[in-house]
């Protein structure tokens, strides 16, 4: 799940510190890695590298980021560990000089990447799926022999993009002396967003994974990018939109509401924050209905994801809420740090127990989900330290007891703490006196509350159904094979320097 930004501002102007504004507010969206490659007059400047957004730019980086537009990414890995050369944007000379950044993951990878080999001879240098999207969309706009790209060259590109490609994605790609297109898979999984802004040189356009990096810059919303829409904003910021493919069931991925997304973010016109509120209070509503005669004194959130929910539990409750969890701030977001031992580790270095919250009382913990549940457990254990006389737990999601494979590094239902068990065995597990989940439907209904015309989510770690319907037992083995933290592990150090045959026989994905 990675953050994504394109801003065309008017010749002259410069938008490198805008993109790296931005990416600071999409920072949440990946940890990993982030870069910028702006255009000035032709000529492409590029920055990228592992670490976060203020470790990666520094003053002399921002002064060579020219031009007046530009591409932004900050990554967050789904396979493998880090290595510069995965950090985006990703970059072809032909045609025209095409630079990606990508958010999602492709299905049909090692299709695409034997395919691109074999017949339209093109060479990719990782194993990316990102640099695999990339070559698709390169080979469809040189094969139509334009020496200047107009915008329908560019939806036909596109076009043929979405015949090839299957999965969840979300992609901005800037073509050099050109403009910058934005566009979305056919089932609108991955979000992306686009607005506009009056300045003294003219109309400015950004093209962004949620409506707060667009706020942040003063932009004003215009809409979501429907699902296999394309929208082209031309070097001179005039702006071209077109449906791309035929749209199939919009799904967006709900787990934008549950964990990912800001809470302050609009994504296909929910408000997050908002869906995180109704998760809340139609989860009390389950714990009154089986646990009337409940004992809690107390409902603690576990920052910072679940914190919107957890108190509008405690008011549907009747029942008191503190914070009886200090973050350190300067710990990443433990979910998608990239191996176990990485995440085990971090959990007591991020959370610290207020003990007078816990001493002697029935504490009700609450988080946004559980999905390996090591952070959990810990926390569990954290709070029976700090005196907690029961500890009860809470998730604002359902189980997760499948595999994602749509951008979310879920990849293997091995590592899922529900994945084959029951609700009573993960209580076990994870050390609770009890457990309690949401409903599924309470969450869709959660959700699509804040707009009634989207009725499906995608939410296929929760019921094992994949919206794109070319996911079968065959792929999940192979891809959790590929995936897993062991295979993780074993590639470290060897990302960038895939084999051309590797990477055909691989399933990889990135962002």
């Amino acid at each position: 799940m990675c953050g994504l930004v394109g801003i065309v501002a008017q010749p002259g102007q410069d938008v490198g510190l805008s993109l790296y504004d931005t990416l600071t507010v999409l920072q949440h969206r990946g940890q990993d890695a982030a870069g910028i490659m702006t255009c000035d007059n032709g000529k492409l400047n590029l920055r990228k590298d592992n670490g976060l957004v203020k470790d990666v730019f520094r003053t002399r980086h921002m002064r060579r980021l020219t031009g007046n537009m530009g591409i932004g990414h900050v990554r967050y890995p789904t396979a493998g560990s880090s290595s510069p050369a995965l950090a985006q944007p990703f970059y072809v000379n032909s045609p025209y000089g095409l630079s990606l950044a990508h958010n999602g993951n492709l299905t049909n990878a090692a299709e695409l990447s034997r395919d691109l080999f074999n017949e339209d001879l093109r060479h990719m240098n990782t194993d990316s799926d990102s640099e695999v999207m990339l070559n698709v969309f390169a080979h469809e706009l040189q094969r139509l022999g334009k020496i200047q790209p107009q915008a329908e060259d560019i939806f036909t590109a596109v076009s043929g993009l979405h015949g090839r490609c299957r999965g969840g994605y979300a992609v901005v790609v800037m073509i050099t002396g050109y403009g910058i297109v934005g566009f979305r898979d056919r089932n609108g999984i991955r979000p992306l967003v686009f607005g506009s802004r009056e300045t003294e040189a003219g109309k400015e356009y950004m093209i962004a994974s949620e409506s707060v990096a667009l706020n942040a810059q003063g932009f004003e919303i215009e809409r979501d990018v429907a699902p296999g829409e394309a929208v082209y904003i031309d070097i001179n910021g005039n702006l071209h939109t077109k449906i791309c493919c035929e749209p199939g069931v919009h799904a967006p991925c709900i787990f934008e509401h549950v964990y990912f997304a800001r809470p302050d973010s609009l994504m296909d016109e929910i408000s997050v924050y908002k869906a995180r509120m109704r998760m809340g209070e139609k989860l009390a509503a389950k714990l009154l209905r089986e646990r009337p005669d409940h004992d809690i004194d107390v409902v603690i959130p576990i920052p910072d994801t679940s914190r919107t929910s957890a108190l509008e539990m405690a008011n549907a409750l009747g029942v008191k809420f503190r914070e009886g969890f200090v973050k350190n701030r300067y710990i990443g977001r433990t979910f998608i740090m990239p191996g176990q031992s990485q995440r085990r580790k971090s959990v007591r270095q991020k959370l610290n127990a207020i003990e007078l919250e816990f001493k002697d009382k029935n504490v009700l913990l609450v988080d946004d989900s559980i999905v390996r549940g090591t952070t959990c457990k810990q926390i569990i254990q954290m709070a029976r330290d700090a005196g907690a006389n029961k500890v009860y737990f809470a998730s604002a999601a359902p189980a997760v007891r499948y595999p994602n494979v749509y951008g979310i590094d879920m990849p293997a239902a091995s590592e899922l703490i529900a994945g084959g068990r029951s609700d009573e065995e993960v209580e076990e597990l994870i050390g609770a006196d009890w457990l309690l989940y949401q409903d599924l439907e309470d969450l869709v209904a959660a959700c699509s509350e804040g707009n009634p015309q989207i009725r499906d989510f995608e939410s296929a770690v929760f019921n094992g159904q994949y919206i794109t319907g070319d996911v079968d037992e065959m792929y999940l083995r192979r891809l959790e094979a590929a995936r897993n933290d062991a295979a993780k592990k074993s590639k470290k150090g060897h990302e960038g320097t895939t084999k051309q045959q590797n990477l055909v026989a691989d399933l990889s994905g990135d962002s």
